[in-house]
């Protein structure tokens, strides 16, 4: 926010103040603007430092490039999630031939490779229906409406410098639970190697008022599932492993364990799953 504050003199007064004050009113005039200089520095750095209440919002994602952008299906926007005063914006981008993310220009990248973003694996719907897997990614955000470098690597393994910035965030209203009945629900998995998938739509129960979603593994090797304390088994003994679980809310990234068995030892991998209410069919 831009404060511009603006003083008019007239010249009788400015003379009047010269001639009777002297090497005293140059003082006051000193102090004066020391002082404005002061608040509006201070208030500058009150702008910097707020954040926004904790919440889920929805923000657009600006970039330089019409090749790096957030996907058509997203109409240019993102999920900003905010916790304890943290920003992080999950964006889905137009395919899976971004393959990382830095937070900087491209010439750090290379010596920072701890710091590289990670991709996630988005299921993206079309106007037409039409469904595609492509990558996200989580990126911090120290400022919105404030524009930030972000180098991408693609495929090819050359990285390139791009500036973007998130504006115009808007608190999502929270999504009603939907009549008792069975409906299917396209859901967004996050977390992982991103190499495990979920099958979209989940078919998606609501009775008595509480959903539960049918989850379905891109493989079968996962044993269990654990989602708020409690663990869930498998509802299937052949095929790719599938689960019920209860789903608190819609639109909101529900936190989950699974199992798998399919390395030398059992590993629990965390991930999150978001159902989207306005795919309810």
């Amino acid at each position: 926010m831009k404060r511009i504050f603006s003083c008019v003199v007239t010249a009788s007064l400015a003379l009047s103040l010269l001639a009777g004050c002297g090497a005293s009113s140059a003082a006051s005039s000193a102090a004066s603007s020391a002082a404005s200089s002061e608040a509006a520095s201070s208030a500058a750095s009150v702008v910097e430092t707020a954040a926004l209440p904790d919440g889920i919002y929805t923000a657009e994602f600006d970039t330089d490039s019409s090749m790096f952008h957030a996907n058509e299906a997203c109409d240019g926007k993102g999920t900003l999630t905010v916790e304890n005063g943290q920003m992080t914006f999950h964006v889905s981008l137009v395919s899976k031939n971004v393959v990382n993310l830095y937070l900087g220009k491209a010439a750090e990248a290379e010596a920072n490779a701890s710091d590289w973003l990670q991709p996630t694996t988005d299921t993206v719907t079309y106007s037409d229906g039409t469904s595609e897997e492509v990558y996200g990614f989580d990126i911090p955000v120290s400022a919105l409406d404030t524009d930030f470098d972000l180098a991408i690597l693609g495929k090819k393994g050359k990285w390139y410098d791009h500036t973007v910035s998130v504006r115009d965030a808007v608190e999502q209203a929270a999504a009603e639970t939907p009549a008792d009945g069975t409906y299917t629900c396209e859901v967004t998995l996050e977390g992982g190697s991103g190499r495990a998938t979920v099958e979209s739509p989940a078919a998606l129960t609501v009775a008595d008022g509480k959903m539960t979603a049918t989850i379905v593994w891109s493989s079968p090797n996962y044993d269990y599932m654990i989602v708020d304390s409690e663990k869930y088994l498998p509802t299937n003994t052949e095929g790719n492993s599938t689960f019920e679980i209860p789903v608190a809310a819609l639109d909101t990234a529900l936190d989950v364990t699974a199992d798998t068995v399919a390395m030398s030892t059992p590993h629990e991998i965390e991930y999150t799953l978001t159902f989207a209410s306005a795919s309810l069919k």
